[in-house]
């Protein structure tokens, strides 16, 4: 089998050759031999023959030039060089690492299209239309992660979340991710929350809540909790340089120190605060009257609620803040409805005599049981905890917030984090991060960093289905999946490029990422 291989050289000239397999019956394996055909012209994408020697000329004066021709798969390059366009990736990537973009982008871009493990990259590359004009083979992928050095990553890092996170809020949330490996020392046992009995490393990730991009992110060994992740987080985004931003964070990083810590660094935050905090409990007690008033409910985004401000004074957590208190009736009622039908389950699993296990706890919290040899067993309710569980707060949830002053303004900005979410489930489920295979330290930070890249193009993707309305028809699976089949036929000699034709559904794609189709 013979196929064409472009190579590029440090000149910046692409030279072709042509490669072709065989089975080699005396040494009984595989084996190829090459043919140097030329160079090619960056312009017209032709091949520009070698010179012959006279001897070669005179001895076939009269056949012309061979053809040669290179088949590579573009849709999905197109959608990917437009999204590197519309971010500034490549040129990012291209100033922290001189040497080995083209080889990191490559590899990438495989992970967003394929979501496999890189040993596969190879073919993938050689049919591929990408950076790098060749393949990559298992050997030279393994040498490459492990010559990157951090230094560059964080030069990366320090770039990007200049052009990233200057000028809006930036979510921060952590997720796990299982490992194999029991050699790495950042895989540990801790909260896993995909629900494995599995070692695992923890991942602390930064994203633009507009920008819907990655801006960066911190690996930690697996035991260590939220809460006493975010101090160290703010210390590394020191060192990135990185300006003081506003962030958004849910209520598992909430502590009396993190938020002391993250005023005394000048960071601007929004985040959830805990139903059971006492600070909420006693808000809601105050404004219990005042919510039979109508002024204190608003429509936001088809959603009635109370809502309710707080300012607490700069002694508190050493900068003047602002607790928004809201309250959504209809879930108040269902929420107390709920409570009410497990207390009257529990009760009589107490009294018939018929203890579930898992309930255990909630029988020792809510009620007295009381067993005499006369009367038997009586059960009444503990008043003091049904009351403490808030009976009269069902359905309230609060936010913290140093900077948004309107409470609507305050939960548009906090909801807006779910961009997390999603960025999670694709770096997870559609980037092959679902498990780590790495057993060292140090490939493991490289491969991260991979998956971070590839991360940054499938958020892009879905930034420009999302403006354009296709998110309701694709995923950003199914859009680089449904441009496999747009290839470009490549000529040497007059015939140039020809690219096949395209289909609706490629029209409609293209159009959306403001590329013209050819055909």
């Amino acid at each position: 089998m013979a196929y064409i291989s472009l190579r590029k050289r440090e000149n910046g000239s692409t030279y072709a050759y042509e490669v072709e397999s065989y089975w080699c019956k005396k040494e009984k394996k595989p084996k190829s031999r090459q043919r140097y055909l030329g160079r090619l012209d960056d312009a017209t994408g032709e091949i520009i023959p070698k010179r012959r020697s006279l001897a070669e000329k005179a001895s076939d004066e009269s056949c012309s030039e061979p053809v040669t021709v290179v088949v590579k798969v573009v849709g999905p390059s197109l959608l990917l060089d437009a999204v590197d366009e519309r971010t500034g990736m490549r040129s990012v990537l291209k100033r922290s690492f001189p040497r080995e973009w083209e080889r990191l982008l490559s590899l990438s871009r495989y992970l967003t299209c394929r979501g496999e493990p890189l040993v596969y990259a190879d073919s993938w590359l050689r049919n591929h239309d990408a950076p790098l004009s060749e393949g990559l083979t298992s050997q030279r992928i393994s040498e490459l992660l492990g010559r990157m050095s951090d230094d560059s990553v964080q030069t990366f890092f320090k770039h990007w979340g200049e052009k990233i996170g200057s000028d809006e809020c930036l979510c921060y949330d952590i997720t796990s991710v299982s490992s194999y490996s029991e050699q790495n020392e950042y895989a540990r046992y801790g909260h896993n929350r995909d629900g494995e009995s599995l070692p695992q490393i923890n991942l602390g990730m930064l994203f633009g809540e507009k920008s819907g991009l990655p801006v960066t992110y911190r690996r930690f060994p697996g035991s260590v909790n939220d809460v006493s992740a975010l101090r160290k987080t703010l210390a590394h985004f020191e060192k990135l340089g990185f300006a003081k931003f506003h962030l958004v964070m849910d209520r598992g990083f909430c502590s009396a120190e993190n938020v002391k810590a993250m005023c005394k660094a000048g960071y601007a935050f929004t985040i959830g605060l805990p139903s059971s905090l006492n600070l909420v409990k006693k808000t809601v007690d105050e404004v219990g009257e005042t919510m039979q008033e109508p002024e204190g409910y608003r429509n936001v985004e088809g959603e009635v609620l109370y809502v309710h401000t707080k300012t607490l004074p700069a002694g508190e957590y050493g900068k003047r803040c602002r607790l928004h208190l809201y309250c959504n009736s209809h879930r108040a009622a269902i929420a107390r409805d709920t409570f009410i039908e497990d207390l009257l389950r529990w009760k009589e699993e107490l009294e018939s005599g018929n203890r579930v296990e898992r309930n255990e706890k909630h029988y020792a919290k809510y009620f007295i049981v009381k067993e005499t040899p006369v009367r038997g067993v009586k059960v009444t309710y503990n008043g003091e905890a049904v009351k403490e569980r808030g009976m009269s707060r069902c359905g309230f949830f609060a936010i913290l917030s140093s900077k948004e002053k309107d409470a609507v303004e305050a939960l548009a900005i906090y909801r807006r984090k779910d961009v997390v979410e999603k960025c999670f489930d694709d770096l997870k489920n559609s980037l092959d991060m679902k498990r780590l295979r790495m057993h060292g330290s140090k490939t493991m930070d490289s491969r991260l960093f991979l998956q971070f890249l590839s991360l940054i193009q499938t958020s892009g993707i879905r930034n420009v289905l999302k403006e354009s309305g296709l998110d309701k028809k694709y995923t950003v699976r199914e859009i680089l999946n449904e441009m496999e089949s747009l290839t470009e036929v490549r000529h040497s000699h007059r015939y140039g490029v020809i690219r096949s034709e395209t289909t609706k559904a490629q029209r409609e794609i293209l159009e959306a990422f403001g590329l013209q189709s050819k055909s």
